[in-house]
């Protein structure tokens, strides 16, 4: 397991993508677990150690992911997340891109619990639980027909960059539940939460965490370090 900032409030960690970060009806062994055992050998704790999950990544999805080590950090974390002050960057590979290199995506998205997935639409439909999904997005690199785009959601739904790049005709590639036309892995699609950046809810100490290194397989066409920032 990949740590990549750790205190007494926080832990930031680089998930692989095919872990589950939180329990569903496979009962596969959670991320969440994982990292509780971590923490219990490390600082032997006795009993129950705390994790919350502050925010989620899709089973294929890689990069980091925050948990909150105590229940006030949880909160306050939520709260950052509610009033968009937890700022998250991402990174997706397409075979197709748009003619605009750069630009917003506005959609609406219906989640289907059936299906597990969402269903989107360009203009708002008549069901209640329609969402408006927005997405600043920049595409950033191409080689050898592969596409590097750098995604900034600024709402957060589900599903929402993989449905997003399906409906405008690019899905990510792997995707099969979003429209990619094949797959080298089942468990993985090339999305990748990159760079996460707040303000330490406790600390209020500037936090940039950034997993840019990654190089296996298509990712290898890029040089996502390039794309990393500096803390002020």
């Amino acid at each position: 397991m990949n740590v990549l900032y750790e205190d007494n409030h926080l832990i930031i960690v680089d998930k692989k993508a095919g872990d589950l970060v939180h329990d569903d009806i496979t009962k596969d062994k959670t991320l969440s677990d994982k990292i509780k055992e971590y923490i219990k050998a490390k600082y032997e704790k006795p009993g129950e150690v705390f994790l919350g999950v502050i925010h989620r990544l899709d089973r294929p999805v890689s990069g980091l992911i925050a948990f909150a080590r105590t229940s006030k950090c949880l909160v306050r974390m939520n709260e950052m997340l509610q009033q968009k002050q937890l700022h998250k960057t991402y990174f997706a590979l397409t075979q197709k891109k748009l003619a605009a290199q750069r630009g917003t995506l506005v959609h609406w998205i219906v989640k289907s619990s059936s299906q597990n997935k969402v269903n989107i639409y360009n203009t708002k439909p008549s069901l209640k639980d329609a969402k408006e999904a927005i997405m600043e997005y920049e595409i950033v690199g191409e080689n050898g027909g592969y596409y590097l785009w750098k995604l900034n959601p600024l709402t957060g739904r589900p599903h929402q960059i993989r449905a997003q790049l399906s409906a405008v005709g690019c899905p990510i590639i792997n995707d099969l539940k979003y429209g990619a036309a094949e797959t080298d892995d089942p468990h993985s699609i090339y999305l990748r939460s990159g760079i996460l950046a707040f303000t330490h809810p406790v600390q209020k100490i500037e936090i940039i965490a950034q997993a840019l290194s990654e190089h296996e397989r298509l990712w290898g066409l890029f040089d996502l370090r390039k794309f990393s920032i500096k803390s002020q």
